[in-house]
Parts: C-alpha cells; structure tokens; sequence
C-alpha cells in the first residue's frame, strides 16, 4: 500500500474525474471533513474505508491503494505461467527472453512476488544452459526479494542455488544450503510438504556423490512419505527420479525402475522435457546395472539428444559420461573414447565431478589395453577432480583402482598410499563430515518396504 499522501492525491484525482463533490463521495458512511483530511494525506485510511472508496470510484482496492489496476498483475502472473510452460516445452532461450520482458514489466509496477517469480524462472533457463553463476545471482536476487516471506516461499530458491553449487562440484555447499533450510523449516514450525519434498528430493543426488547412503535412504523414506500430502505433480515426479537414486545405491534395481516408470508417466502427461530426459538418463543407469547394455544405450542416446537439443550443456556431459561407460562395457573403446575426449575438450567447466568421471573411464580403458603410464595418469587427473568436489564415494572407487594398478606393476608403497587415501574417504555407513544429519519434521512418516540403511555405491 501507498503512503497517505500518495492515497490520498489519488483519491482526489478519480473523484474530480468523475464529477464528483467530497459529500457525494463520502455518502452516508463518512463525513464530507473525513474525506479532505483523507485527499490531503493527513490520515492513514482503514481498508475499510478504502473498500468503500474503491466502490464509490468505480475502481479496484488495489488501484486504490498501489496505483496499479488489477488486471496488470493478473496478466503479469498470467504471461509468468506461459513462460514456464515455454521453459518446460525445452524452448530455454525464448523461454528466458519472455522472462526477462517479464521481469522489467513486474520491476516497472513494483510487483514484488511477480519480481521474484521472474528471477526464479531466469535461474531455471540458466540452469539448463549451464551458466551456473548466472543462476546463482538469480536465485540469491529472488530469495533476497522475499526475505520477509514465510521461509516455505524462499524454498524454490534455495534448492535452485543448491542446485547449481551441486553442477559445479561444490557438493558440501549443496549439501549445506539444502540441510539447513530444513532444519529451519523444522525448528520454525513451518512444515510445509511441498517444500521439504522439493528439499529432501535435491538432497538425495549430493548424499549419493559424497558417499552418505544411509543419509540419502533416510531423505528418500522422508520424500516418499511427503508425497501424498503434495498437490504439485511435477514435484511428486522429481521425488520419484531422485528416490530412484537410493534404491539404485541399495541395490534395488526392480524398485528404482518403478519409481522412474511413475516419474516418466507424469513428465510425458506434463510435457516437461528436460525432466522426461531425466528419466531416460536414469533409465539406462539401472539397465547398464542390470546388464542390459542395448537397452541402456538406447535410453541413454535420447537423454543425451533430448538435453542437447534444449541446450542444457551441464547434463548433456552428465550423461555422455554414462553413455561412455556403457559403450565401454559393450566393447566399442573407439566411440567411447571419442566420446570423453570431446568432452574433455571443453575444460572442466561443466563439473568437476563429470570431467573426472571420463578422466577414470579413460584410465579404465588404457588398463584394459595394457596402457599402464597412460591408466595411472587419467586416475591421478581424476584424483585431484574429485577431491576437489568432494565426491567421497567416487574418490574412494578411484583409490582402489589407482592402488591396483600400482601394486600390480610392483608399486607396492605407492599402491599402499593409494589405497590409505580411499580408506580416509570412504566414511562408514551413514556417516559424513556434514554434521549433524537435518532433523526429521514433525509428522508420521510411512515405512519404505524393505529400506535397508547400508549399501554401497551402485555399480
């Protein structure tokens, strides 16, 4: 709302317009002196009295009181919905455009939640095309934006920049940004399903790469329960994709399909492409674990030509690299090294954990053809990648494979070194050096049937 003064000269303004004298206007309810002390801003109006003058005025309350007609707003968050329906259809770039046209409408009529929506979805077009700091200047400018909202409101934007640190191989920060806002949820009473599903859900991928599984099962089961409570099917889908994530760490293959299968089923209803790719991804994760290289390689080509058709470079490596792998298995070393070489082409920009993900299949692939000099320098270039993340159960994969190799060519101190270094990552069973694990909310959760709290890294 306006102050007095600005109330008040606009008061005046509508009522000359209309013909009318200060009585007329004031009716039966109020005094012709109430209505001058009102138009020379020397009383702060009731909302009362304001409703009664926006009838009087042949005008909307909230033209009254902000200047603003109603209809600007409704077609603002109207336009703000076609620009989201825009990003999830995989049109990024004209999605971003429509949102920045959007975000100087909603700055020019001082529309604070519409501002912030804006930015929301500017985070979201420069998440899919992999300009990571860019998104994280959005997302920070939206939470910034509804710093006096109810925390639930600011949950979009903390998952969108934990999100984004995750891309960039800070999975600690990730890690960080996501359990203290539950945390927070929890000790303000604001339990809200949507919004700790939308956080336990994004928790889940950082716990799997730092080697917390029993971490990742317990957000899982909390994920799993929160989702009848939650209305948003999208948000439900991304619940059932990184859920998916834990059974796969446990061995559950048959459960991580389903729960893919339940996610694909909605994104294809909803269109959201780079989420249906998403699934295809993980598809072909479980399939190469199951063996069924084919089938495998198959989903993980039109997860890769989905991403890659919408721009979103970050996960387009992602999933070269697991296409790599299974190319590997199915003994096509030339396509696959092929593949990783493009990728590293382009520097470590897209990840530090991606780039040393190719960097240890390279290494895999040169001990399989005896390149011993070659193997040792891809898993040392690994090393210092995933050290960097912080990606605790790759590096303690890595250690083994390097401490094999070394001992296998007579290293036997180096091998030892090698693999003391994979035993001080590998931290035990539902463990991690975050701290404390975020405490449950308050409300009964469901059981997962036949959760098991251990288990190692899938594959």
């Amino acid at each position: 709302m306006d102050e007095p003064d600005r109330i008040g000269r606009r008061v005046q303004r509508m009522r000359t317009g209309l013909g009318l004298t200060q009585k007329q206007l004031a009716g039966d309810a109020y005094t012709p002196a109430y209505i001058s002390t009102l138009e020379a801003g020397k009383v702060r109006p009731s909302e009362t009295a304001l409703r009664f003058l926006a009838g009087r005025l042949d005008t909307s309350y909230e033209e009254l009181t902000t200047g603003r007609p109603a209809h600007l707003a409704t077609e603002l968050r109207l336009a703000l919905t076609d620009a989201q329906q825009t990003l999830a259809a995989g049109a990024a770039d004209e999605a971003a455009a429509r949102y920045g046209r959007l975000l100087a409408d909603a700055e020019r009529l001082e529309l604070t939640p519409e501002r912030a929506e804006a930015l929301l979805g500017l985070g979201d077009c420069a998440l899919e095309a992999g300009q990571l700091a860019e998104a994280i200047g959005r997302f920070e400018a939206a939470e910034r934006l509804l710093g006096d909202q109810p925390l639930p409101r600011r949950a979009r934007a903390v998952r969108g920049r934990a999100v984004a640190h995750l891309l960039a191989g800070e999975l600690r920060y990730a890690c960080y940004l996501l359990e203290s806002t539950i945390d927070e949820l929890g000790a303000s009473g604001l339990a809200d399903p949507e919004a700790l599903l939308l956080l336990y859900a994004a928790v889940i991928g950082p716990y799997i790469d730092m080697g917390a599984h029993a971490r990742a099962a317990h957000a899982a089961e909390l994920a799993l329960a929160l989702a009848p409570q939650v209305s948003d099917p999208a948000l439900v889908a991304g619940m059932h994709r990184q859920v998916a994530r834990t059974f796969l760490a446990e061995g559950r293959v048959a459960d991580a399909d389903a729960s893919l299968a339940k996610a694909q089923q909605i994104y294809a209803q909803l269109r959201l492409r780079t989420d249906l790719a998403h699934c295809h991804w993980m598809r072909g994760y479980v399939l190469a674990q199951n063996g069924q290289l084919d089938e495998a390689e198959r989903e993980l080509r039109t997860a890769r030509d989905m991403l890659a058709a919408r721009g979103a470079a970050l996960y387009t490596a992602q999933v070269e690299v697991e296409l790599a792998d299974v190319l590997r298995q199915l003994g096509r070393d030339g396509e696959a090294a092929a593949l990783l070489a493009e990728l590293l082409e382009l520097g470590d920009r897209h990840g530090a954990v991606h780039a040393g993900g190719a960097h240890r299949l390279l290494g895999l692939m040169a001990e399989e053809r005896g390149e011993t000099e070659s193997a040792e320098e891809h898993y040392v270039q690994a090393l210092a990648l995933l050290e960097r993340s912080g990606a605790t159960g790759d590096l303690a994969d890595l250690c083994r494979l390097l401490g094999d190799l070394l001992r296998r060519s007579g290293r036997t101190e180096a091998a030892l070194d090698a693999y003391r270094t994979g035993l001080g990552h590998r931290a035990a069973p539902g463990t991690t050096t975050l701290g404390p694990a975020p405490a449950a909310p308050g409300f009964t959760t469901a059981t997962v049937s036949g959760s098991r709290w251990a288990g190692g890294r899938a594959g």
